[in-house]
């Protein structure tokens, strides 16, 4: 079975946050290659609930504070700026800055 996926910009991320379920998060991941392992759907969750308490995605030391993580680790699961995957996959806006 395949999921549509609905609208997204440019760079990938859904136009509307409404569209978001976490079937279409693991079928923008699939696109992209990316394996949602356990510990990266605990932080995609963890940033939007970050989201939903503060109506803003955080800047990435922020992140890892808020989530109790080490830098080095969460750049290594992710392989690239943790952000912009954990937003895109999340649902979430685009992050700003340093990400």
């Amino acid at each position: 079975m395949t999921i549509e996926i609905p609208p997204r910009d440019g760079d990938g991320y859904l136009r509307s946050m409404q569209d978001w379920t976490p079937e279409i998060a693991r079928a923008m991941a699939a696109e992209d290659g990316i394996e949602l392992t356990d510990e990266r759907w605990k932080q995609i969750n963890q940033a939007r609930e970050y989201y939903d308490d503060n109506q803003t995605v955080p800047p990435v030391r922020v992140f890892i504070k808020h989530i109790g993580a080490k830098k080095k680790e969460i750049f290594q699961l992710w392989q690239t700026g943790p952000m912009k995957p954990i937003t895109k996959y999340g649902g979430l806006p685009k992050p700003t800055g340093c990400v």
